[in-house]
């Protein structure tokens, strides 16, 4: 009922409060009165839309987003995934501390050989980061005859005189079992012949062996081994990853055991190396093997008792298994 001059005037304040409204606060906070209040304008007012600032587009599409995380929020309600009990937990980080040359797998493998089933991704989650041995590549012969390959190679050891000793190590490529080793300080033909002898003493013999050119597989080695009905197989030169089963072992052998150790003499390193064996044979989960042993290991359930630690290779490693108390 007011005249048109007051009510351009009202107009004019109030335009000017919006305007100061408008520099001071980036974006008011609307109360649901507020709302109500424009909803019951809209419909008794038909000229209310032309009184409202229209928003940037930039605008809506923060508030779609907002719109859809709050969907999802309420469509993703409930219990998720099962927790990992408070005992897996601490076990598991007391075998990362124990084994710090273990990564995830390792400890899966362990895990499931203890009967705890769990993901892999929920062991690396909760254990101490280590980094990961690299992985093999060359596989196409060795997955088509496997069963009938063995690979040799010879790798050195320093001692703490800085006296030099080689390993000779003869692996089975079907379990990555190793099937012979010995030492010596004066590696040659006839001595290598030896040792192939000492590991196939009798049938049946494998039908490939897999090695590298090194001089010392001289004459002696090669005719012995035709004697045996082996058919050698030469890797290229310089391409140790066409014999990647015997870089891994060695690798392992060098990482998990002789890096840690310094050698004081020729029976010390015997000693470290058939540790280091019976430890790998009966006790080291391999990726190759679906997380087995290269002599298989059986799933020990909960039910069997508490788990318990044998230390192995002078403590370096550790075997878990289960035992009633």
């Amino acid at each position: 009922m007011k005249s048109r001059q007051a009510l351009v005037l009202e107009n004019l304040a109030l335009r000017h409060q919006i305007g100061v409204l408008r520099r001071s606060v980036k974006q008011p906070r609307l109360k649901p009165s507020d709302r109500g209040l424009w909803v019951l304008l809209s419909r008794i007012w038909g000229a209310w839309d032309k009184s409202l600032v229209l928003v940037k587009p930039e605008t809506v599409i923060r508030w779609h987003r907002k719109g859809f995380r709050l969907y999802w929020r309420w469509k993703s309600r409930g219990p998720g995934r099962p927790k990992v009990s408070a005992e897996i937990r601490d076990l598991i980080r007391q075998m990362s501390r124990a084994n710090p040359l273990w990564g995830a797998p390792r400890i899966h493998g362990e895990l499931l050989k203890l009967g705890i089933e769990i993901s892999q991704a929920a062991v690396s989650k909760y254990m101490a980061r280590q980094r990961k041995p690299p992985s093999q590549t060359w596989r196409a012969f060795l997955r088509n005859h496997a069963e009938d390959i063995v690979s040799v190679d010879f790798f050195t050891v320093p001692t703490v005189t800085f006296q030099v000793f080689f390993v000779f190590v003869v692996l089975g490529n079907h379990r990555r079992d190793i099937l012979h080793f010995n030492v010596t300080d004066s590696p040659t033909a006839v001595w290598a012949a030896q040792q192939m002898r000492e590991a196939f003493p009798w049938d049946p013999t494998p039908r490939y062996l897999i090695r590298d050119r090194d001089g010392v597989f001289g004459a002696e080695f090669t005719r012995r081994v035709e004697s045996m009905g082996i058919r050698q197989v030469l890797i290229s030169p310089r391409s140790p990853w066409q014999s990647p089963y015997m870089e891994r072992v060695i690798g392992s052998i060098r990482r998990e055991c002789l890096d840690h150790v310094i050698i004081l003499s020729e029976q010390h390193l015997r000693r470290v190396l058939r540790e280091y064996v019976r430890y790998y044979h009966s006790s080291r989960t391999h990726l190759g093997l679906a997380k087995d042993c290269p002599y298989p290991r059986r799933v020990e359930s909960p039910d069997l008792g508490m788990v318990y630690a044998e230390a192995m290779v002078g403590g370096l490693h550790h075997r878990y298994f289960r035992n009633a108390a």
